[in-house]
């Protein structure tokens, strides 16, 4: 819980999580949403940058002890699999989008041999979608994923679900109620936005979150 709330608090203050329930921000899908997450903005601060990587490496030593391979998802995870890779001294490589259409067409890039046990890392965690993608690259490829490290969680119960059918474990540094809660703790937002945001966070699709009070 220590380190959960150092990263909420790192990721507040430089507002690579940023809330405003008053002010929605609009989606690409449409939806309505009180946050706004941009954690490329760690890699750019050198305070929060460390705190990040070594939480990383701390998790991956506490949770995937056997792991041989960091695997970054594109781009996103790329820089945080990279220097987690030196902290620990493991070698890494990145997940494409898509298979390249010259060259060698890769999609896995870096070496990688089938049986090698593989944690995957992802900036952030949403509906879980793109992170099972690379799960099942990897997968398919033949490595023996682990699991996923990832910076933020939002804890969204569609996530929960399609990580668990698809048998990906994800850690997480830090998640989307203890962000909230030391937002309120330390003046970012109103306490009475919890209720709000939590509301949002069990069903973005459901605007009522907006009316919500607690």
């Amino acid at each position: 819980m220590e380190l959960e709330r150092l990263i909420a608090g790192d990721l507040l203050k430089i507002k690579a999580v940023f809330f405003r329930p008053d002010e929605p921000f609009t989606w690409a899908s449409g939806i309505k949403s009180p946050v706004y997450c941009d954690n490329r903005l760690t890699l750019t601060d050198v305070a929060v940058r460390t705190d990040v990587e070594n939480g990383l490496a701390e998790l991956i030593r506490a949770n995937y002890p056997d792991v041989e391979v960091l695997m970054g998802t594109s781009t996103a995870g790329i820089a945080h699999a990279a220097i987690t890779g030196h902290l620990l001294g493991l070698p890494m490589g990145y997940v494409r989008g898509g298979a390249k259409d010259h060259g060698r067409k890769n999609q896995i890039e870096g070496k990688l041999e089938p049986g090698q046990k593989v944690v995957v890392v992802e900036d952030l965690i949403s509906t879980g979608g793109s992170v099972i993608e690379v799960v099942n690259v990897l997968r398919e490829f033949g490595a023996n994923v682990l699991g996923v490290v990832s910076i933020f969680t939002y804890g969204m119960k569609k996530g929960l679900t399609r990580l668990a059918e698809a048998k990906v474990k994800n850690i997480s540094l830090t998640n989307f109620d203890v962000i909230a809660n030391v937002a309120a703790e330390t003046g970012y937002i109103a306490p009475s936005d919890v209720v709000r945001l939590l509301k949002f966070r069990d069903d973005p699709d459901n605007e009522s979150w907006m009316e919500a009070k607690a």
